[in-house]
């Protein structure tokens, strides 16, 4: 018994000196994984020790000072590689392991094969956040979900990073870059390491100080410091969308003077800017509810309603000491709601849909409840699929197929309105269609709702097939009937069929085919912005107006306090009194029963020549057709050649280049044709009338 007892010792003396030196690598690598365990426990202790009494931490803190600051922060968090290969333990053959892999996953090997796997399988694929790299780890840290055997996922699959500021464990690397732009959105940029029991508290401070506050039309709005980043931001703001906010504005002051007041909602109000911008400028005629899903961004317009002198509906005005000496310009209600079910739940007359991409998913819950005469205005960002980029989303999302031509945007405004008719039609309304502007960043649709199932039997008789030859870009709307037709070719204005080999036209759409425009609408909608000094979409608003009645120059008046005549964009303005107009259309009528009866029928003829003609479909590019060699006649003066012809003409806010008239392609090239002048005439001689008015107008302009 003694000598088995001695054994026993000498055998224990012999475990505890390997335990010291190291000498066995299984048991090296068990004490190696243990360590790291205990370190990616770090966040569970962590909180744990949050929850304690403030007492017992810092009798805590005084007896293991040394542990937490080993335990700082997790081992696949290094600054730099060579700080990852010091991890690295030597095992009784002189071999290293890796700090980040377990024995079945990697094996130990010597110096030169441990470094290319460190930098090829950790640091390669590693996540830069504030000066630091979050390498792949693939230790047991994580607890896996058991198969349906009830065995553990392999080692493969257990791959994961370790969050720096949460210590949270992500698995793939773009959900983890995507963890960790939420920290920031939210304004956590410090690592939990680096704070103690105060964390929060300084993470608060810091977000509520990097808060930016921006101003727009006289309505200040609080943003964070990515509020340009749309997908990953909560509470998303864009300079560029400055225009679509106007013309918005615009389309419900002019709603705003048949009816009052207006119950208007901004379905998507990330910061409230468009709301809040409702409330300023029209008071008490309209109604404001703000909506959106997101905590933070309903958190974000509530603190903006504050900051513009707004009143929250179902707020306590005593919370706010500071709104106490000032009366609210206006009560906004602020809604956390799916858009859906807040406009199934409620009526709204005013209705705008902006979400980030597509809107398709939420008309008909927009027109399910929308009261009759009321206004939808859609906007649409997803550009990719609207522009014929990502041809398989387009047909996903609106049924229809389209292919690049030269009027895409144009191709994209009626695609959607197509979509909002559809939708409308579902629900036993029809639409008038108002106002379609398609631009770099949006596509915006405004429509007004006409109850009945009258209205809405209208609307498919106005959504049609587009033929479009690929050879020559012409195009023409399929003629309605039900009766299949031999030969489709034959409504296309262009012979290319019969002069190349095999097929040269598609088929595209379902679009609509109807006006694009309200030129009523739109006058209304200039004075709402001459009214309330929006001048950066007046421009806009003219070339619309033209756009609608296919014109280059028109005249109107718009009331105002003085009389001036001014050109801008093609269209001339005249300010004037309301009573000089009348007292001028008094003079013309005349006293006399015969004058009067002449006046009348006068006006009648005079109202009935300016019953609006609907616009041509669809515009061609100056540019597209142009002939080679030779030099094309200037915009404007191309324009004037096509109304000497005979031909409705006007630009087109779709294209700069872009030219909308009623003559055929053949036509519009004829022209072109004629008016140009070969390259070598033009410098040389110089003869022709319009190439010397060209070089008379740059030189007016200042153009070399």
């Amino acid at each position: 018994m003694a000598e088995l007892q001695k054994e026993e010792s000498v055998q224990l003396h012999e475990e505890d000196a390997d335990d010291n030196s190291g000498s066995t690598a299984g048991e090296a690598k068990v004490d190696h994984e243990e360590s790291n365990i205990q370190q990616c426990d770090e966040g569970k202790e962590a909180e744990d020790a949050t929850n304690k009494d403030p007492k017992d931490e810092s009798g805590a803190s005084n007896t293991s000072t040394s542990s937490t600051a080993a335990r700082e922060k997790h081992i696949s968090i290094q600054a730099q590689l060579t700080d990852l290969e010091n991890l690295t333990d030597l095992n009784e053959t002189g071999k290293k392991l890796c700090p980040l892999c377990s024995e079945e996953k990697f094996k130990a090997c010597y110096n030169h094969k441990l470094q290319r796997h460190l930098q090829n399988l950790h640091w390669k694929v590693s996540v830069e956040f504030e000066g630091h790299r979050m390498c792949i780890c693939h230790l047991p840290c994580r607890q896996l979900k058991p198969s349906l055997n009830g065995d553990q996922c392999s080692s493969r699959l257990g791959a994961h990073y370790h969050c720096i500021v949460c210590s949270a464990t992500v698995s793939r690397r773009t959900d983890m870059i995507s963890h960790l732009k939420r920290h920031v959105n939210k304004g956590e940029t410090e690592a939990s390491y680096t704070g103690g029991p105060d964390f929060s508290t300084e993470t608060k401070v810091s977000a509520k100080q990097s808060c930016e506050i921006l101003k727009e039309s006289d309505t200040n709005v609080q943003v964070l410091p990515n509020y340009s980043t749309p997908q990953k931001s909560d509470s998303y703001f864009s300079r560029k969308m400055k225009t679509n906010r106007q013309l918005v504005f615009c389309a419900l002051a002019v709603l705003s003077e048949d009816r009052t007041p207006l119950e208007c909602l901004d379905a998507f109000g990330a910061t409230g800017i468009m709301g809040l911008q409702w409330a300023q400028h029209l008071s008490s005629a309209v109604k404001v509810t703000i909506n959106d899903i997101n905590e933070t961004s309903v958190k974000m317009i509530r603190e903006n309603c504050h900051l513009n002198h707004m009143r929250v509906q179902g707020e306590n005005n005593d919370s706010e000491g500071e709104e106490l000496d000032e009366e609210p310009l206006s009560t906004i209600e602020v809604t956390k709601m799916d858009a859906n079910v807040l406009m199934h739940l409620r009526a709204f007359d005013f209705i705008h849909l902006d979400p980030y991409g597509t809107a398709v998913n939420y008309l008909d819950a927009a027109f399910r409840n929308v009261r009759n005469l009321g206004i939808v205005s859609v906007t649409s960002t997803d550009t990719s699929s609207l522009y014929s980029k990502t041809l398989n989303v387009t047909l996903r999302h609106y049924s229809c197929h389209i292919v690049r031509t030269e009027y895409y945007k144009e191709l994209a405004a009626r695609m959607v309105i197509a979509t909002v008719a559809r939708a409308a039609a579902r629900c036993n309304k029809g639409i008038k269609v108002l106002l379609a502007v398609a631009l770099e960043h949006f596509v915006l649709v405004v429509v007004q709702v006409l109850r009945g199932p009258t209205q809405a039997d209208e609307l498919p008789k106005k959504i049609q097939q587009l033929i479009h030859c690929q050879w020559c870009e012409e195009r023409v709307f399929l003629k309605e009937g039900s009766m299949v037709e031999e030969n489709l070719y034959r409504q296309l204005p262009c012979d290319c069929h019969g002069s190349m080999p095999g097929k040269t036209a598609v088929e595209l759409g379902p679009l609509w085919s109807g006006s694009l425009f309200n030129t009523g609408f739109l006058r209304r909608m200039l004075f709402e912005a001459v009214q309330h000094g929006m001048d950066e979409i007046q421009p806009l608003v003219k070339s619309l107006i033209c756009e609608s009645e296919c014109t280059t120059l028109k005249q109107f008046s718009i009331p105002g306090p003085a009389r001036n005549v001014r050109q801008e964009c093609g269209v001339v303005i005249k300010t004037s009194e309301k009573e000089e107009d009348v007292s001028s259309d008094e003079q013309s009528l005349g006293t006399g029963k015969r004058k009067m009866q002449e006046g009348a029928r006068n006006v009648l003829k005079r109202m009935k020549s300016e019953v609006p003609v609907e616009h041509p479909a669809f515009y061609y590019s100056i540019h597209r057709h142009s002939i080679r060699g030779m030099n094309m006649p200037k915009l404007n003066k191309f324009l004037q050649y096509l109304t000497e012809a005979g031909f409705r003409v006007s630009r087109t806010h779709f294209d700069p280049t872009g030219v909308r008239t009623d003559a055929t392609l053949a036509q519009f090239k004829s022209i072109l044709t004629k008016y140009s002048v070969p390259t070598y005439t033009a410098v040389q001689t110089g003869d022709h009338s319009h190439a010397s008015d060209d070089v008379k107008l740059d030189i007016e302009f200042g153009n070399p």
